[in-house]
């Protein structure tokens, strides 16, 4: 039976984490993921678990600690936000290539410069292509069961894949929420054991892990990796089926809201969904046809889905919270339009960056968009589409 509790996001992740009791945790302390690492090691403390805890003297070292205990048979955690997972970048692309399935939670924040501390993607963005699972989370309740789920996901046979659980510094992180907890018993049970069959201490298989690999292997290996992320699809929707019976909660790849006969939609990541609900209950109560898209997994990046959702609208906005850099729109926006590609019938599509270094985004802020892909529908003229909003400037806003 589900306990009902008030947890912030960061004691939720910890106290999933006490309950499926890893093997090693090592981390650095990092705002705003600090009290990940804290509030465990009182669990260390206190006896109520088992875990070697590691702390130790920067973000790559930890990353590093994770990889040996991982490739040793042990099951292994960490945490940071923004630099840390910067300066864990080297061994993010090892620990994917070596296919160790380490669990990683992720507090996103901008990164510097200039120096700040609040939210925003570009951190787990900027690693999205280093192999990793990424999940992230609207609210404490979906960081919560998203860590539940990760590890079956990451240690399924055929993927063996390190994976993220990212979720919105402050925002999520420090914001106390109602949150339902699972019995300590049903989700050990849930988890299950980690059982690797092949890792460095198994005295009847030796094996190398991160060996030199020349160019008659290397590409193989790739593929073999890009396979194993093609596979991560199926264990995530395996894994969600069984966590649904189990618990009775349902995630997918992403989640639609009220888009049975939208003619705009929004297509965003994390924490602003819940302030994008709030603006599709209004307009829906005003007569109009919008509609929502939150996507869950990134990586892999939910291409079929996404694209049978947006199939149906007329003019659709990717909010991305993250500058891309790339001189026509952001990361989620890159992947939405080239998944749309091949669409029969492609929607408008128009980029919007947003809430950079912790600007906020408010109901009113999402009506002005909406307002833009009504605009769109009526006319037919996409306009701009590499937009920016919420910046001050002497200028007039697009939206």
């Amino acid at each position: 039976m589900s306990i009902r509790e008030r947890l912030s996001g960061n004691e939720a992740v910890a106290y999933a984490m006490r309950q499926i009791d890893p093997d090693v945790f090592a981390a650095f302390p990092i705002t705003p993921s600090t009290e990940i690492p804290q509030y465990f090691a009182q669990y260390v403390a206190d006896g109520l678990v088992d875990t070697e805890f590691i702390p130790v003297e920067s973000e790559h070292s930890s990353m590093s600690a994770c990889m040996g205990a991982q490739a040793a048979g042990a099951r292994a955690v960490s945490a940071t936000s923004s630099c840390g997972l910067a300066y864990m970048y080297e061994m993010l692309y090892v620990a994917a290539s070596a296919r160790l399935p380490i669990t990683l939670a992720v507090v996103n924040r901008a990164l510097t410069g200039p120096i700040n501390i609040n939210n925003d993607h570009s951190d787990s963005m900027g690693a999205r292509d280093t192999g990793w699972i990424q999940l992230y989370a609207e609210n404490n309740q979906e960081v919560y069961d998203n860590y539940l789920q990760a590890m079956r996901i990451a240690e399924t046979p055929d993927v063996r894949l390190p994976i993220m659980v990212c979720q919105d510094g402050f925002i999520t992180s420090h914001a106390v929420e109602n949150i339902l907890l699972e019995e300590d018993g049903a989700v050990k049970a849930f988890v299950g054991e980690y059982h690797p069959e092949h890792y460095l201490l198994k005295h009847d298989n030796p094996l190398a892990v991160g060996a030199y690999d020349t160019s008659p292997f290397y590409m193989e290996h790739k593929m073999q990796q890009a396979q194993a992320m093609v596979n991560a699809r199926r264990a995530i929707l395996e894994v969600a089926d069984d966590f649904a019976r189990t618990f009775g909660r349902r995630y997918g790849f992403l989640e639609e809201y009220r888009m049975e006969d939208a003619d705009a939609a929004l297509v965003l990541i994390g924490s602003t969904a819940g302030t994008a609900k709030a603006c599709v209950d209004r307009l829906r109560a005003e007569g109009r046809r919008v509609g929502l898209i939150k996507v869950r997994v990134f990586r892999p990046f939910p291409a079929p889905e996404l694209s049978a959702a947006l199939g149906r609208v007329k003019a659709a906005a990717v909010l991305d919270k993250s500058e891309g850099f790339s001189g026509c729109g952001g990361p989620l926006f890159a992947d939405t339009r080239s998944t749309c590609y091949d669409l029969p019938r492609r929607p408008a599509l128009i980029n919007v960056v947003y809430g950079l270094g912790g600007r906020d985004c408010t109901v009113e802020d999402l009506r002005r968009v909406y307002d833009h892909l009504d605009e769109i529908c009526r006319t037919g003229e996409t306009g701009p589409v590499y937009l920016h909003m919420g910046q001050r400037s002497s200028e007039k806003e697009v939206l």
